[in-house]
Order: structure tokens, then sequence, then C-alpha cells
């Protein structure tokens, strides 16, 4: 036998070392036994969750807080298939990723032998590309590709389902990095024609705005937009994704536009003749009915995947390419135009129509989210779920620094939030995580808990406890006639008593006067995990809102006194 002969699991394992890879989160099963047999002694750290869709959502967590691909291993069957939400999450926020699933041998599959799913098949539809490997001497270069694949250009998730008797028979590695990949063709720079153009029309404007979004952030154009804006007196809005890309302390900043934007972001779209989208895909969320969205500016793009091009909104121009590259040759061309109007304009309606919450009363969501961010560490990783606290969390949480912000924005994921932060504390050790998330959403994975205590994990779990569905009920209260369906999740569990079982320390909050003492408290807490139940006024509304489908001048900037009409829009 050659020296540089190997199992497949052991070629799987060393590949995954030469390419950089640290941890890898997972589960085992039957099939993928002899991966987990080579991970034994290797320096690879294996993060034991309980459940497969809590190690892809680790493994997002992990990838979207330090850039490096992240890797879940789990087996074949139900084990792969428990990937799904996981994947679909990555592939709608372009998040690099590599799930490798154990398989059933080559000579059982299509015989529906236990435990066997075709994978491959499945995945296609929500992946960047997907292997079935059944020769083992493709092996080594497919587990390069699928890194390469995952990282490269837009980002994704990549699939590698490996038959059993693939991973326990015999190949050669070798130390050469080898591809085959011939129709794949990642190109940074723009087209010069295409940057002139673009050039000129950010030229001719007086009122123009950036909208930054997760693709910015992803080819690290930070500088850059910041130069932009700054130099050029270029207001700055960002997406759900694109939060932290530009400092949203900063004048020029003005959050997150759309649904659950600030108002004086939506009316500052409203009111530009020109949109510069820099990585942002016009998102529904944020343009509503394409035809009605701020029908008095000229939209521009930079984006490195051409599918996305004039794909949700025409354009007036365009460039192809890598975010920071192109900004690096589009900006020698741009000219200083006066726009000290503009943006006195701008820094009014900032002031005419601030985010704001009352204090009195019951205790508010509003009012946590905001004094945790107060107390908490500036550059402080933030990961929340979905819904009613994902926007408020989006709202009053001023992002300063890119990689600190992790949310499922693209698929909506419901249990996302806690153990995407278990992966980011994983790959950012000495920073403070934070998750944030609803009663509803904490309970679709907090069986994750067991992972975050056994390794000794200090996030903070804020759980935005209302004992409802809090978003739908909004939607059926608005739209719907008050007509509560499916959104009263009474028979939560106690989640101080919960924290015990799971032996982790719990705080609760009740009163608003109790607010900030008990978050310290928390925050001063670092021996493990904990739990931080805040249990909030059960029938608050997040605005502004527009509703969906709505054009941003339907913006509603509190509850209607009138009756509302369905929305045109889905969600």
């Amino acid at each position: 036998m050659s020296q540089n002969m190997r199992t497949g699991a052991d070629a799987v394992v060393e590949t995954m070392l030469q390419l950089g890879v640290e941890c890898v989160f997972g589960l085992p099963g039957g099939a993928a036994i002899p991966i987990y047999d080579a991970i034994h002694e290797s320096k690879l750290k294996l993060i034991l969750t309980r459940h497969e869709q809590g190690a892809t959502h680790m493994a997002d967590g992990y990838a979207r807080a330090t850039g490096n691909t992240g890797v879940a291993i789990v087996t074949s069957g139900p084990g792969a298939t428990n990937t799904v939400t996981g994947i679909f999450t990555a592939m709608m926020d372009s998040i690099p990723m590599v799930v490798i699933c154990g398989q059933q041998t080559t000579n059982n599959l299509g015989l529906d032998t236990f435990q066997e799913a075709d994978v491959s098949g499945i995945s296609y539809p929500i992946v960047k590309h997907s292997y079935l490997v059944t020769d083992i001497e493709d092996l080594p270069r497919v587990v390069n590709e699928a890194f390469y694949l995952a990282k490269s250009g837009r980002p994704g998730p990549v699939v590698i389902d490996i038959p059993k008797n693939i991973s326990s028979g015999f190949c050669e590695l070798s130390e050469e990095r080898v591809f085959d990949l011939p129709g794949y063709k990642v190109k940074k720079e723009g087209d010069p024609k295409c940057i002139q153009k673009f050039a000129e029309v950010v030229n001719q404007s007086v009122r123009p705005v950036i909208l930054a979004g997760h693709g910015a952030l992803i080819s690290g154009a930070e500088k850059e937009i910041a130069y932009l804006a700054k130099t050029f007196s270029i207001p700055v809005t960002n997406t759900l994704l694109g939060k932290g890309v530009f400092p949203e302390t900063e004048e020029l900043s003005l959050g997150m536009p759309g649904m659950h934007g600030t108002a004086y972001a939506n009316k500052t779209l409203c009111e530009a003749d020109l949109i510069i989208s820099i990585g942002s895909r016009w998102d529904d969320r944020i343009s509503g009915t394409p035809e009605a969205f701020c029908v008095n500016a000229k939209k521009i793009q930079i984006d490195i995947d051409k599918c996305e091009i004039n794909k949700n909104i025409k354009l007036d121009a365009y460039v192809n390419g890598d975010a920071r590259t192109v900004l690096e040759e589009l900006i020698p061309l741009l000219e200083k135009v006066d726009r000290k109007q503009w943006i006195k304009n701008v820094l009014k309606l900032k002031k005419d129509f601030p985010l704001n919450y009352k204090k009195e009363g019951k205790l508010r969501a509003q009012h946590v989210i905001d004094e945790m961010y107060n107390l908490a560490k500036k550059d402080a990783i933030y990961a929340t779920d979905v819904g009613q606290h994902q926007m408020w969390a989006a709202q009053f949480i001023k992002t300063d620094n890119p990689r600190t912000w992790l949310s499922s924005g693209g698929a909506g994921t419901m249990g996302y939030g806690f153990p995407a932060a278990i992966g980011a504390q994983i790959g950012k050790p000495k920073s403070q995580v934070i998750a944030i998330v609803g009663d509803g959403g904490f309970q679709m994975t907090l069986c994750e808990l067991s992972t975050a205590v056994i390794h000794k994990l200090p996030i903070k779990i804020l759980v935005i406890n209302n004992k409802y569905l809090g978003m739908v009920r909004q939607w059926q209260e608005l739209f719907y006639d008050n007509r509560l369906s499916g959104v009263d999740l009474v028979g939560n569990p106690d989640l101080l008593k919960l924290a015990g079982a799971y032996g982790l320390k719990g705080f609760r909050i009740k009163r608003s006067s109790d607010v900030r003492r008990v978050l310290k408290e928390a925050l001063d807490y670092n021996d493990g995990p904990c739990i931080i139940d805040a249990e909030v006024e059960k029938c608050d509304n997040v605005f502004p809102m527009v509703p969906a489908g709505a054009p941003l001048e339907d913006m509603l900037l509190e509850r209607p006194k009138m009756k509302m009409a369905k929305p045109k829009g889905s969600t």
C-alpha cells in the first residue's frame, strides 16, 4: 500500500485540516461512524450537538462570526434530512457551509434500505452544490471543491453525501489541491464600461442613498463604503443582514429600511433620486411591490451574483462583481457634488422621526433590548431568532462592527438564534455573545442547552417571553380582526426551572424597574450560559410597519385606529 493511501474517512478529515478547518459540529450515526472514527485521533475539535438542525445552525453562526466555512457532519436518513432547515437558512443568506452526510453503501442505494435518503436529490434546490460520492478516488477532489465552492464568489452551503463503503475504503491522498470545475468562474473585477456608466449616474445625483447589504459585508467593503459615504456625502441604510457594514452610530447611518425599518430610513428612500445597492438583492421586505418602490429614484446595483441583476428591480445601471473590488474601481471616477441640503434634510428626518417606545406601565421588550445594548460590550456579538424580538433588536441595537450581528434573514428560521450563538461563541471564545430569542423559537432548539453547558460557553440567552407567537399575533390583530388563531403559547415551561434542569444559571425580569439590575447581574455571570427570562407585555406590536406588499409611503408609525385591509404581500 502506498504511503499516501488513506481510508476515505481519513482523507476527508486530513483534507479539512489542510484547508484550515479547526472544528466541526455534528451528531453521529451508523453510516457516519467511519468519519467520526477518523475524527477521534485527529486535531479536529468536535462539538457534539443534540440535534442535526442545531449542528447546521451552529456551523452557520460560526461561519457568520468568523468568516470561515462552517462544517456539520451527520449520519444518513433522518440525520441528513434534519439538516434541511439549516442548509436552507444558509442558502438564503449566502453562508459558507459544508454538510457531510453518511450514507448507505453504494450497492444499497435506491433499494430503500435502512436510513437511506436521497440527500443529494432532497438538497439540490437549497444548496450551491451537492455531491454523492460513488467512486472513492473522487473523494479528496470533492472535498477540496466543496470548500472552494462554499466560500468563493457568492458563498453558500455544499453537501457531500458519502456512502459508508466509500468512507471505509482506501484512496490516495495528495497534498496538491485538485479541482475539476470547468464551468465555475469567479470574477471579482467589474466591467469598465459598466463602472463608467455607474459612476456617471452617481455623479448626476443630488439625493443619493446607499443600500448596503450582506454582500458588502461578505466582501469586506466596510472601509470603501465609509469612504464613499463620508467623502461624497451619501447617507447609508443597511439591510437586516448588512448590519455592521457601516457603523450605525455614525451620523450618516439610517439603520435598517423596509417593513420594520426606521421611519427616517424609509422616508429618506422615498425622497431620494438615486438608490445605490451594494450587495443587497432588493429583498421584498424592503421593496414591497417593486413597481411601486421609490418611483422617483433611479436604482443601481453592485452584485457578485449575475442572477441578481434586474431580478427583483429593473435597474438603471449595474456592475457585476465583488463589492469591495468594484468600489475600489469606482471611487476614483466619482465627483464631489454639493449635497449639503440633502444631508440637512436627512438629519432632520432622523430628528423628527426617532425610534421610541413607552417606558411606563408593563415591561416592554424594547426597553429590555435597549438596556441590554446599553450595558453590553460595544463589540458584543448578537444572535437573534425570528419574530418581533428580532425586529426590535434590529431597531435598537446599533451595530458598529461587521460579523457581530447573526440573524436568519431570507429564510426567517425560528430556532436559529440560540444554536447560532453557540457556533459564534465557539469561533470567537473571547467575545461577549448574546442570544436574543422569543419564547416560541427558543423552544424549537433549546435541547442545545446541554451543548452550551458542557462547553461552559458564557452565552447570555435573553428570552423575550410574551407567551405568544408575537409577530403572527400582530398580523392577526391588525389585518384579521384580532381573530387570534394558533398563537397562544399556553403550556410554556418555567424557564428558571428549565435552566436548573440543564444546570445553568437563570434570571427573571418582571418589572421595568428591575431591568438594569438583572441584566447587569447576568452580564457579569461568566461561569457558563445563563437564561434571562423577560416576561414582557403580551400584546405590544412592532412599529414602524409597512404592510406586506405596500409601498414605503404606506408605513404605519403606530397602531392604526381604522380597520386594516388584508395585506397583498405574503409575509
